[in-house]
């Protein structure tokens, strides 16, 4: 019956309405899984099995390791639609959101919840037949974190980007449990990485579209003169926290992580659209580079 549901959905999702070509509609429905964050996805996950995978006579397991990235993107392309579905009133008060498929209305509600549905519900299913049941046990605490916790508390505390960077730090846990079936401290020294990494990266967003942000009703930042504190303090001692971590990570990591901290510095002083964009973009090459670096260190011999 469950498999008779899910394909039921696929139709309605799909099928595109009169009037708009289906390249277009293809193309609104890629669009709302937000594929420039399911890259950073997929490469926290996949170096974090990499680097939980047996080390020694054994081959590298690849194909569990596409199997595991294709389910984690599989459930985050989910909750990426159902997150716009959630939000598609407040979406079309922000000029940035506004033109996202289901705020303009080239997506019916309907069929965007049916197609983020099917999107997480299979792959939580995928991860638990070719990944195991831990990894697909965190794919689904990180989608219902998502879409329960942090979805809906941006609308009423600043504290949002706390409770919305647990379930993105997930990743990386569940790369780990895909490759070893357990979470050893090394996964969850990982797991602080990318949770840390969340707080200047979207300080610097909330910055850049603080009045968009207002006119839709999130409170991402407090109001008042409290704000400008609360976006320094949140830029940069988790910049610090990066910083501490990567001590124990090598040279090549604490220089990395120095030069994200000069960004942060530069945008805490500064709090302009420029050093934000600095700061937004150090944040993007960050974490790749973060983790290359990781990966790389352990292939050595």
């Amino acid at each position: 019956m469950a498999a008779e549901g899910m394909s039921s959905m696929l139709p309605v999702a799909i099928v595109p309405r009169v009037g708009i070509g289906r390249s277009t509609v293809l193309s609104d429905y890629w669009a709302m899984t937000k594929p420039e964050i399911n890259t950073l996805i997929a490469l926290t996950t996949a170096s974090s099995f990499a680097l939980a995978a047996a080390a020694g006579n054994t081959s590298f397991p690849w194909t569990r390791l596409l199997h595991t990235v294709a389910g984690t993107v599989l459930v985050a392309s989910g909750a990426a639609a159902l997150n716009q579905w959630m939000e598609r009133r407040f979406d079309a008060r922000m000029r940035r959101t506004a033109r996202r498929p289901v705020a303009a209305g080239r997506i019916e509600p309907v069929r965007a919840l049916a197609f983020g549905a099917l999107l997480s519900l299979s792959g939580v299913a995928y991860l638990l037949v070719a990944a195991g049941m831990l990894a697909s046990l965190l794919a689904t605490a990180t989608l219902l974190g998502y879409l329960l916790l942090y979805t809906p508390s941006k609308r009423s505390t600043p504290l949002c980007t706390l409770i919305g960077a647990i379930p993105g730090a997930m990743p990386p846990l569940i790369g780990w449990a895909a490759a070893r079936g357990r979470l050893d401290a090394e996964a969850w020294g990982l797991f602080l990485i990318v949770l840390l990494w969340q707080f200047p990266h979207f300080m610097a967003i909330a910055w850049m579209y603080r009045d968009d942000y207002e006119r839709a009703g999130y409170r991402v930042l407090p109001q008042g003169e409290a704000k400008v504190r609360f976006v320094v303090l949140q830029t940069l001692l988790p910049l610090v926290g990066l910083m501490l971590v990567s001590l124990l990570q090598g040279v090549g990591a604490f220089l990395v992580s120095f030069a994200f901290l000069y960004y942060g510095v530069r945008f805490a002083h500064g709090r302009s659209g420029r050093t934000a964009r600095g700061l937004l973009f150090a944040s993007i090459v960050y974490l790749p580079v973060l983790f290359a670096l990781g990966v790389f260190a352990r292939s050595l011999p």
